[in-house]
């Protein structure tokens, strides 16, 4: 007898009537039409079941903070930096923990199972480091919590940075970050590139950096990025996020950088929510909306995903742990509105973050852990458009979370009863 077996799935790639038979949390058949006796059965009535979504992108120490000790009234990335300065030496572990725990909460009721979050390694004290590092063993059961060293005060500018985030390495950090951009020079910034690839390249560690988060055209480095990886044969495990001068950059220029990322197959996210927020707050008008240029770096075949990055935080005062959400805005700011573009911008909440985080085992196919979300959504498309509601959300083969269906009752005389919101 199965553990489970899902009826009547649409899947993200379009096949429809589908059953998937779980067994010992792992996904052992998927084919059409299966019946089989399982101990849990759940007709999906033709709806979409997609792998779980996967945030590439966030910062988990400093979620759910917003308004301490005060607002970021500018809303500027430099205000919030600065705010996240005064709020640090108030910060304890329990109240880091207990934030951090809320907002997994959050995540598994949307669906959300697997996060990569950066942490502030700029205090000798690592205590957002320690904190973080309890959480991830807290939420090992439901979510996987990824975590990257980040040396916020930058690593060369800051006293000890570097000494920090090897620190925070040696208790158990994943991925090894950093801020180029943010350092005091250009030179120091490309300083800091070289330095902190070494440095993964030495211990087997991802990489993954805040790069080129600016509006100046002249920020490149994440051309110094793509030389490490390529220097050090770090291909496919390192990732430039924000990249947001390139928005700015001119198309030459682009022209030249975008085959030296694919070159180094370096991965890419793009912050959509955050981005539009943040960038172009020196501008009038028009002013520039800052996200990366995203359909162009997919169609050079690079992997590219979408963060949530910030919710309720120094830096934005939105969010709610939905990666459909930041799908929704990508699309928009990248205008990507056709079918193909659609569909890759769901990609970029699942399959494409997953494979930055190279995470073991993702996916509807057999051998696969089995976790995955039922949307109320007949396909990807339809998902985004109405950030659909998870009706049911598995980990392992074992139910985590649900939701009901978002049903309104009319009373218009002629008219059904009631409307559900999808296209059928």
């Amino acid at each position: 007898m199965l553990d489970l077996l899902i009826t009547h799935a649409t899947l993200p790639d379009g096949r429809q009537n589908m059953s998937i038979a779980v067994q010992g949390g792992r996904i052992a058949e998927v084919t059409e039409g299966l019946q089989a006796p399982a101990h849990e059965t759940v007709d999906a009535g033709g709806l979409l079941v997609s792998p779980p979504f996967v945030d590439a992108h966030f910062h988990m120490d400093s979620t759910l903070s917003y308004g301490q000790p005060r607002v970021n009234e500018s809303g500027t990335l430099l205000e919030g930096i600065a705010l996240w300065g005064e709020l640090k030496p108030t910060l304890t572990h329990d109240a880091i923990v207990q934030r951090a725990l809320q907002y997994c909460d959050m995540a598994v009721a949307r669906g959300l199972l697997a996060v990569r979050s950066h942490v502030d390694t700029s205090h000798p004290s690592l205590l957002p480091v320690e904190a973080l590092l309890d959480v991830k063993l807290r939420v090992a059961p439901y979510l996987d919590l990824q975590l990257v060293a980040f040396p916020q005060d930058g690593v060369l500018r800051a006293p000890g940075g570097l000494d920090n985030l090897k620190r925070a390495l040696e208790l158990g950090v994943d991925v090894v970050g950093g801020i180029p951009h943010f350092e005091r020079t250009m030179a120091q910034g490309a300083e800091s590139v070289k330095i902190l690839c070494e440095l993964a390249a030495e211990r087997g560690k991802r990489v993954d950096m805040h790069c080129d988060e600016s509006d100046d055209p002249h920020s490149r480095h994440v051309e110094t990025l793509a030389y490490e990886t390529q220097r050090l044969g770090l291909h496919g495990r390192v990732t430039g996020s924000h990249l947001t001068s390139m928005h700015s950059m001119d198309n030459y220029y682009v022209s030249k950088l975008i085959p030296l990322m694919a070159e180094a197959d370096l991965g890419v996210v793009a912050n959509p929510l955050i981005n539009i927020t943040l960038q172009g707050r020196h501008d009038t008008y028009p002013k520039r909306r800052g996200m990366t240029r995203v359909p162009e770096l997919m169609a050079a075949g690079l992997t590219v995903a979408f963060g949530h990055d910030c919710v309720l935080d120094p830096w934005y005062s939105g969010g709610s742990a939905d990666m459909l959400e930041a799908a929704h805005m990508g699309l928009h700011v990248g205008q990507m509105t056709s079918q193909a573009g659609m569909r890759q911008c769901f990609d970029a909440v699942t399959v494409n973050p997953a494979r930055l985080l190279g995470l073991e085992g993702y996916g509807i196919a057999p051998g696969c852990h089995a976790d995955f979300v039922l949307l109320h959504a007949s396909n990807p498309v339809e998902a985004i458009r109405l950030r659909a509601a998870r009706l049911g959300v598995w980990r392992r083969g074992r139910r985590v979370a649900s939701s009901p269906a978002p049903v309104a009752q009319l009373q218009l005389p002629g008219r059904p009863e009631s409307v559900n919101f999808t296209s059928n």
